[in-house]
């Protein structure tokens, strides 16, 4: 009997222990996120808190690496793909690749997979690349960029990844920057407008809590607002450098649009690079902890940049234990590591392990990481499957940045003095000519962030429309078209044409890359438009991330419209030089005459523009124009 009864005691505890086996509270959907994240927190190790810090590049993770350290996150880097011209099934095994990895760990936490989805989903072959936010900027129009966060969202889960480095919120204070196309204008109001991308890529949060992280389903993407705080007001626009103002500036200039990025329920706020008054942001303990956590309440997690707190000293990484701990001492969640994970690792412990850094920073750090990922319902849906495919660079979406483009020319100039607009310009006609180093490149038209960090040249890195084919296709059959990318004066006299395109500007560039003291074009931009404008009636698309030396050149051009960096589908240029549809653009940035100038924003005293912001000249039908 008594033996009996100690079996049965065993029994009846062995099936308690299975019957609890089977329930984990925070694998349930149903409980509140909150008891979610308690439970599974109580049951983390030490290493796996730290793993849930840490993200790391595609490129040095491994399904055992992801396991065995219960790593946080995996981003691609610009340009950091599968395999050259992957498709959306090759991003999807991929990244489930690595999700097996982390679901197979001790706990099953999932890792995020994060990507730079700046312009659209910029990384992948075939997607639609929309404008650089530049050009948004000049739509003033915060539903159609809503739109545009909608259907990116959608190409970048049609690869499987639930996470995106946008948007890019800062204000760019002086075009010199590099970065400065990824602002959406020198002006912060028009900025804070254009925060409703968030509600595109997220979702609208309207019935749940103001400022709490909120990712709508399988059809929508966490965002991150970046970079905090300052990154447009850099002295001289150097990349990366010190922003000096003072805390009022800082706050009415710079950090409204955090503000309402987090109303909007933005998942997560990326640091930036540059410093505050000399101090690293990386290392500002007083507006990462102080201002962004505690005074705007923000509840997701706080990224870094890519190696951002290797920055914090200089040279980079002289000292990378000073540089964890002074980072997440500063309020840093999650760590762009992004490849040496077992130095990151082993930092953070010896410092939490020798009291340096407390427990309750983790606990916080990895609170508002899981407190994304249940959220977002990662935990439920981990793993991508290949229903969304074909919303990778579909119709609709090109239809879509079509309309953003057109939106986004700005009509600078119509018409010598006197004479009679050139615009719209008539669709049969005997001889063209189409000239310039930008009339017919892809990669040119689409600027950085294109398939590579730095964007690329030519026609063949993925699929668009360039302004030529645009041409082709818009003007009657009947219109012979001539292209020469830098015709000599004599060619031009020599042939009767009937007007002249001519399509020049910047190269592509990114970050530091693009920094640049004299603005100036491509050669052989300035000969195409010398050669050209003073024989032939035209007109002059300038292909440019910012306002670029043009002043040598108004007087001889017709015609002049900023088409800032379009993207792939060059018939939006198109739509709008030759009438279907209205020029409605306004300057986001004030054009200046000389670089001596710089740098000089609306409001200034020595304000003395080419053209000032909010400039457009607006085409009504037929060839009527008004300014605005």
């Amino acid at each position: 009997m008594g033996m009996s009864l100690v079996k049965l005691v065993v029994w009846i505890s062995w099936l308690a222990m299975a019957v609890g086996a089977e329930y984990v509270k925070y694998k349930d959907p149903k409980q509140p996120v909150a008891a979610r994240i308690k439970d599974l927190m109580s049951k983390m190790t030490l290493a796996e808190k730290i793993g849930q810090m840490a993200q790391i590049d595609r490129s040095v993770a491994t399904e055992q690496i992801l396991r065995d350290y219960s790593v946080g996150s995996v981003l691609s880097g610009g340009g950091s793909e599968p395999l050259p011209e992957a498709k959306a099934k090759d991003w999807i095994n991929m990244v489930n690749a690595f999700q097996n990895g982390s679901l197979s760990s001790r706990l099953g936490i999932p890792m995020i997979y994060g990507i730079d989805a700046i312009h659209g989903h910029n990384n992948v072959y075939n997607a639609t690349i929309f404008p650089h936010n530049v050009g948004l900027g000049a739509t003033r129009d915060p539903e159609l960029v809503k739109k545009i966060g909608a259907a990116t969202a959608l190409e970048v889960r049609a690869t499987g990844i639930p996470y995106v480095f946008a948007p890019c919120i800062a204000v760019c204070r002086d075009p010199r920057w590099g970065r400065c196309y990824e602002s959406y204008s020198e002006d912060h109001k028009v900025v804070e407008q254009m925060t409703d991308i968030i509600l595109g890529l997220q979702g609208d949060p309207s019935m749940s809590r103001k400022g709490v992280p909120y990712v709508g389903g399988k059809g929508k993407v966490a965002a991150c607002a970046k970079h905090f705080v300052g990154d447009g007001g850099t002295t001289g626009g150097i990349n990366e450098n010190n922003t000096v103002i003072d805390m009022h500036g800082l706050l009415s200039m710079y950090m409204p649009a955090y503000s309402q990025s987090i109303i909007k329920g933005v998942s997560t706020v990326m640091v930036s690079y540059s410093s505050w008054n000399g101090q690293k942001m990386h290392a500002n303990r007083e507006l990462i902890s102080g201002f962004l956590k505690n005074t705007l309440k923000f509840k997701g997690f706080v990224i870094s940049d890519w190696q951002g707190i290797d920055r914090i000293t200089s040279p980079p990484h002289a000292n990378y234990t000073y540089s964890v701990q002074a980072a997440i001492q500063a309020g840093i969640d999650m760590i762009m590591v992004p490849f040496n994970l077992t130095e990151f690792v082993d930092d953070l412990t010896y410092l939490v392990d020798s009291k340096v850094i407390l427990m309750d920073r983790i606990d916080d750090a990895v609170q508002r990481i899981l407190q994304v990922k249940f959220t977002m319902g990662l935990f439920e849906t981990p793993m991508a499957d290949f229903s969304l495919v074909n919303e990778l660079g579909s119709q609709a979406h090109r239809d879509l940045a079509r309309e953003a483009v057109r939106k986004s020319l700005v009509l600078l100039k119509n018409g010598k003095p006197g004479s009679t607009p050139l615009l719209p310009l008539p669709k049969k006609t005997s001889k063209i000519l189409v000239a310039g180093t930008h009339a017919d490149n892809l990669g040119y038209q689409c600027g950085g962030w294109t398939i590579n960090w730095q964007g690329f040249n030519g026609n063949n890195s993925t699929r668009g429309t360039t302004i030529l084919g645009a041409i082709k296709s818009t003007v009657e059959r009947s219109t012979e078209i001539v292209f020469r990318e830098s015709p000599d004066a004599n060619f031009v006299k020599s042939n009767k044409f009937d007007y002249a395109i001519v399509v020049v500007g910047e190269p592509p560039y990114a970050e530091t890359a693009g920094d640049s003291t004299n603005l100036t074009m491509v050669d052989p931009g300035p000969s195409a438009i010398n050669n050209v404008c003073g024989t032939v009636k035209c007109v002059v698309v300038i292909i440019s991330g910012r306002p670029i030396v043009i002043e040598p050149y108004v007087s001889a051009i017709d015609a002049l419209v900023a088409a800032w960096l379009p993207g792939t589908e060059g018939q939006g240029v198109t739509d709008v030089l030759y009438g279907d549809y209205r020029f409605s653009g306004k300057l986001p940035r004030t054009w200046f005459k000389t670089v001596d100038q710089l740098p000089m924003n609306v409001g200034d005293s020595h304000y003395d523009p080419l053209f000032p912001l909010g400039f457009g000249l607006k085409t009504e039908s037929g060839a009527s124009i008004v300014s605005r």
